[in-house]
């Protein structure tokens, strides 16, 4: 019988934060990962050994967890955390206030509650330097131990009996806790590396891997690629240095085989970026099959490729040259990176699993086997996950593991069994939108990559340097040649580490020029980063009478009103939709008025739309409020809710329906919803509020 043949390619990365000068690592991410996820993603396959699956390890981020466990890394922040509270410095409590809450508010901080009281202590005070005054020594210690604890492994919270008497104590800690704390972060550390070992020496898993320091290769080789996936995108002066993408490709190879006593025959092209010139340069390096987007199909083949064409593997072929080729469901990897965090983790694995039987059944009554590649990061997902995950990828492995009809192989596995369809060329392009514009082609990356260029060509043209400073501003070019800067410059990506990684890419490149004893070029010390758009929020200022008729009727009627301007940019990760612009709301005393301006038009989105408007402290309402819109047609549940869409949303809702307390503000949260999946919350953390401004007499 025809089979579906389940290919999970977990994608292992971050940026490489060690400055080679200092030795100090600028950011503590890849450790706070290592804690969080490198480990219990590989663990938790002991538990269902008929799942295998492939893990794409990025050299240099392993490198640093190796630095990690073994006790060599520099990390401030790890120092930070360890000091005792009484004797920190200032610049150290700024540290501490300024990087210590990077988490998930909903899934890791508010987990615990003391964590909480000071993860609202801290946004109750703007500037750093009020908070300094407001946290006393109690109050960074339990900061100290508790923002740790957030990124340990489910594994140690859920079993280890000192982790949960920590838990369990939950404030207050003293020197011996935090002392408690740092041992077993060390223990987490050194069981990471070892956990994959094991995993591929049992053969459930296989390893495949990234070049060294995750550079876009196509863009390495050629910058005006770029061109040819968005045509008359600006361009910076052209960088062609193929000889390092084939540096990079060697030694990845070389730290895999020597890391795992075997070759890797795998390779995620960072981003799944991917050209002809990349494909050779792979094949001619030693790898076997290649992974990348299935918008990349699309573009190769001139149309789109449905999942007949998308369900089976291709084989490139140039000159003499071969490489296996899987793309990435797109749309299935995405529901786990952006959307099944907000739904129960057996709804979800449920969905997921009836989708991949839905697409497949054609293809299996065809009599063919199906190849389903689900490629996604396999870290930075999670944190918005409950529980880290954990009980959503139980459900999924489990029903995996019971089902008749599909099986979960490595990829290697999967093309020994499924033939080959013949492709004589690959269209440039990465896995988002099938283009190079996330790093390339805005005024911030542009002037990125001018940067880069210059230190390169001074790196070429440099005389009389040791062989030592040689290689060091060698792999301080390659380490500036990783994707990670420019993901964070340009439009699309947001973070309050974002000035962090302007700086350290500049300090890259400033390396390069002390290693070969020349001065750094001013320009480098000045940010490459522009005005940062971020999230806006002010409250109401008075009432308002809106007409509900789905169109401003005049420029008066939200005057007054509150207004939520969402940060269009998505973080870490790229694949959030936002389709709501801003949002609007207030009350007259009697009712709560909202208007909801829309990205584009919801009639124009496929799979309907549905707004949920949920109020907190609703006894007399205790389900949301539903606006459901689908193909202009707009209704709203329950029925005394007043709702009109033509430019814009707008809602009434009678204040009798909510039955909140007197006088008291009302808090409430809207979701968004398509296609019957959850697709984002508004505001992205916490609620709006308002209030009546009198007491009411609630009647019904």
């Amino acid at each position: 019988m025809p089979q579906i043949y389940l290919c999970f390619l977990w994608h292992m990365h971050q940026p490489f934060y060690k400055d080679l000068v200092t030795g100090e690592y600028n950011l503590p991410w890849t450790r706070l990962h290592a804690l969080k996820d490198y480990y219990g993603m590989v663990r938790i396959l002991e538990e269902f050994p008929k799942v295998h699956q492939t893990f794409n390890l990025v050299p240099s981020m392993m490198q640093q967890v190796a630095e990690y466990a073994t006790g060599k890394a520099r990390d401030p922040f790890l120092d930070s955390a360890a000091k005792p509270a009484e004797a920190l410095t200032d610049e150290e409590r700024d540290l501490i206030l300024n990087h210590f809450f990077h988490a998930n508010p909903d899934r890791m901080i508010r987990r615990f509650p003391r964590y909480g009281e000071l993860h609202e202590a801290r946004r109750a005070q703007k500037d750093a330097a009020y908070a300094k005054m407001a946290f006393a020594a109690q109050e960074f210690r339990d900061l100290q131990v508790l923002s740790q604890l957030a990124w340990f492994d489910e594994e140690f919270l859920e079993n280890d009996r000192e982790i949960q008497a920590l838990i369990q104590k939950g404030r207050n800690f003293d020197l011996a806790d935090q002392g408690l704390m740092l041992e077993k972060q060390k223990e987490i550390l050194g069981l990471v590396i070892p956990a994959y070992h094991w995993a591929v020496e049992s053969g459930q898993v296989e390893i495949s891997t990234t070049p060294y320091y995750h550079p876009i290769l196509p863009l390495l080789c050629d910058s005006n690629i770029a061109s040819v996936s968005h045509p008359g995108v600006p361009l910076p002066r052209r960088f062609r240095q193929p000889e390092d993408a084939a540096h990079q490709l060697r030694l990845a190879r070389e730290f895999i085989s020597s890391e795992f006593g075997r070759a890797p025959v795998g390779l995620w092209p960072s981003e799944g970026s991917v050209s002809d010139e990349v494909f050779d340069l792979a094949a001619k390096a030693g790898f076997e099959w290649a992974a990348t987007d299935s918008g990349v199909l699309d573009r190769t083949i001139g149309r789109g490729s449905g999942v007949d064409g998308l369900y089976r593997p291709y084989r490139w072929t140039q000159q003499s040259r071969t490489l296996h080729v899987i793309f990435r469901d797109h749309f299935l990897s995405d529901l786990i990176g952006f959307v099944y965090s907000r739904m129960d983790s057996r709804e979800a694995a449920g969905d997921f699993l009836a989708r991949i039987r839905e697409n497949c059944r054609g293809i299996l009554a065809g009599g063919r086997d199906a190849l389903v590649p689900i490629i996604l990061d396999g870290e930075n997902a999670w944190e918005y996950y409950e529980r880290n995950g954990r009980p959503f990828l139980r459900e999924l492995y489990r029903r995996i593991s019971d089902a008749t009809d599909m099986t979960a192989l490595t990829v290697h596995e999967a093309l020994a069994r499924i033939p080959s369809e013949p492709l004589d060329h690959i269209f440039p392009g990465s896995w988002i939108n099938a283009n190079f514009d996330v790093w390339i082609g805005a005024e911030e990356d542009n002037e990125a990559w001018e940067c880069l260029l210059d230190a390169r060509q001074a790196y070429d043209n440099a005389q009389g340097v040791s062989e030592e400073n040689k290689r060091l501003a060698f792999e301080e070019l390659m380490i500036a040649e990783g994707s990670d800067w420019c993901w964070w410059y340009g439009p699309e990506h947001d973070s309050p580490d974002r000035p962090d990684f302007d700086r350290l890419y500049r300090s890259h490149l400033a390396n390069v020029y002390r290693a070969l004893g020349q001065q750094p070029p001013e320009r480098l010390s000045r940010p490459i980063l522009k005005v940062s758009v971020q999230e806006f929020h002010a409250d109401p200022t008075g009432f308002i009478h809106p007409v509900i008729d789905g169109q401003v009727t005049s420029y008066f009627e939200w005057l007054g009103a509150g207004l939520y301007r969402a940060d269009s940019r998505s973080g870490a990760m790229h694949g959030r939709q936002f389709l709501v612009r801003e949002v609007h709301y207030g009350t007259d005393g009697a009712a709560a008025f909202l208007r909801v301006d829309f990205d584009r038009r919801p009639e124009e989105m496929t799979g309907g739309l549905e707004l949920r408007v949920r109020f907190l402290e609703a006894s007399g309402l205790p389900e949301p409020v539903v606006i459901h819109v689908e193909r202009g047609v707009t209704h709203a549940t329950p029925p005394e809710v007043k709702v009109a869409l033509r430019e814009l949303l707008e809602i009434e809702v009678p204040l009798r329906l909510i039955r909140a307390q007197a006088g008291a503000p009302l808090r409430f949260q809207i979701s968004l919803w398509q296609g019957g999946l959850p697709v984002g919350t508004l505001p992205h953390d916490g609620t709006l509020q308002l209030s009546t401004a009198e007491p009411l007499e609630w009647t019904v």
